[in-house]
């Protein structure tokens, strides 16, 4: 009987073990932004699936532009309620993309679709996968130079090779013309943003971005924060870095 009792005991431990080494597994998984394989530094664009069924939002025109833009998205059906308690959950589907404050757009956008104000015709901002998380108009740049630009923050690929596309990947900065052209990365690969600010005085755009420098696949105080600015003026948008620390 004691045999018995002591073989149930470790069986019961042994599943335990199990479950908890399962589940810290999960839980490191999820806290990854990147998934080194067999080429550390390569992860593709992907496509968009042109069998995906998307939902555009009506119309946003920025103030002071000629152009409309129209944010591309799917629709998002959620729950609400809690079955554990006995209340039934209850299915509620959203249409809406994208949220409008100006000068910024936010949501979860797949694309963008760009209008001229005076054409029939629409410009997609890519042809690649993405989630844009926030579109930003620099209005004041624009009232200063007259040049029209688009600051957007984006996840342009699946860092983490989970299949999805979310905040669990590497957040990357892209700017454009307000119509969409020259779409243009300014984040090096497998750098995330942290944050960014336009400086109207000198025509900079300045942003910082954390590189995983140990490749442990996640972002933390043993990596290296580096610093950047680009200047607005330019066609090419050249990138530069430097030191606010020497």
């Amino acid at each position: 009987m004691i045999n018995k009792q002591i073989m149930f005991s470790k069986n019961i431990f042994t599943m335990l073990f199990i479950g908890f080494a399962l589940v810290s597994c999960k839980k490191e998984d999820e806290t990854l932004k990147v998934k080194y394989e067999a080429e550390k530094d390569k992860v593709d664009f992907q496509k968009i699936d042109s069998t995906e069924i998307k939902i555009a939002d009506l119309p946003i025109m920025l103030k002071g532009t000629n152009y409309l833009l129209h944010p591309v998205g799917d629709v998002r059906v959620y729950s609400t309620g809690n079955s554990k308690y006995g209340s039934s959950k209850t299915k509620h589907v959203s249409y809406q993309v994208s949220n409008y404050s100006s000068p910024e757009i936010t949501g979860y956008l797949s694309n963008i679709m760009f209008q001229h104000k005076d054409s029939l015709d629409l410009k997609p901002l890519t042809e690649n996968k993405m989630q844009i998380q926030s579109v930003t108009f620099l209005d004041e740049f624009a009232l200063k130079t007259g040049k029209k630009l688009l600051i957007y923050s984006l996840v342009d690929k699946d860092t983490n090779r989970d299949g999805k596309y979310d905040s669990n990947d590497i957040k990357a900065l892209y700017i454009s013309n307000i119509d969409g052209s020259d779409f243009t990365k300014l984040t090096p690969e497998f750098q995330e943003l942290l944050d960014w600010n336009v400086i109207l005085d000198k025509n900079r755009l300045y942003f910082r971005s954390i590189e995983d420098i140990n490749k442990n696949g996640e972002f933390d105080s043993t990596d290296a924060i580096n610093y950047y600015f680009i200047d607005l003026n330019e066609d090419n948008w050249e990138l530069q870095s430097y030191s606010p620390l020497k």
